[in-house]
């Protein structure tokens, strides 16, 4: 699954990225303290950017909670097994029937971590796409009032699909991996009337080719989330 990301470019780049009717300037000032980070880790519920279509680059937390969700011990609860959605039952799942129709977002990445398991030893790989420095994960959204505080939540989720050669290889318990958009299909994904048929063609694994991954430093998960030698090939 897709525990760890990677959003390490600096937020003018993400800006420039994906930004379509605001200025870069104006983007990169809503997110900036969200930029730089070598190590994001889905477990402790981080603020995150990602893209929708109402209102392009947000700043969304990890770990869907549905809109139907009845109190902050729930909530606390449901984005504990919501930080991935399972593409192939993303359509029949309470938390995610009614966002995968109409909630769509983009989840920018500049890799993301997963382990191989070989006997007793897990190997630690980072992964990315090679010639996209910052690349897009499909997501899901979705916004909660909590009643006690009067505050509305806005969460996520990664989308995860079945490996590829690569990925598989790597991720050899679980054989997933995140769905991976191409650039020419971004703008497809955040269409709110697209149908069932058309997502999940989105969802299919990422071609293998277009993608590479190395070994890195079993303590990764030690260091500070901004240290750039995060993501160095281990020695």
């Amino acid at each position: 699954m897709c525990f760890y990301n990677s959003m390490s470019a600096k937020a003018t780049k993400l800006a420039a990225r994906y930004g379509r009717n605001l200025s870069v300037v104006e983007i990169a000032e809503k997110i900036l303290k969200e930029q730089e980070q070598y190590r994001v880790n889905a477990f402790s519920f981080p603020e995150c950017p990602i893209v929708t279509t109402e209102q392009e680059l947000q700043s969304f937390r990890w770990g869907l909670i549905p809109f139907w969700t009845k109190d902050e011990k729930q909530a606390d609860e449901i984005k504990r097994m919501t930080l991935n959605a399972r593409a192939d039952t993303i359509f029949s799942k309470p938390s995610f029937r009614e966002p995968i129709r109409s909630k769509r977002c983009i989840v920018p990445s500049t890799g993301y971590f997963e382990w191989r398991h070989e006997g007793s030893r897990k190997i630690p790989y980072y992964i990315y796409i090679k010639d996209e420095p910052i690349f897009s994960m499909a997501g899901i959204y979705d916004s909660w009032l909590d009643k006690s505080t009067g505050e509305v939540v806005n969460t996520f989720s990664i989308i995860t699909t079945e490996a590829n050669p690569l990925t598989d290889y790597i991720h050899n318990t679980k054989h997933r991996m995140p769905a991976i958009l191409s650039r020419k299909d971004e703008e497809k994904w955040l269409d709110p009337k697209l149908v069932k048929s058309d997502i999940e063609q989105l969802l299919l694994p990422f071609p293998a080719d277009q993608m590479d991954a190395y070994v890195i430093d079993n303590y990764f998960l030690k260091k500070k989330a901004d240290d750039p030698t995060i993501i160095d090939k281990a020695s």
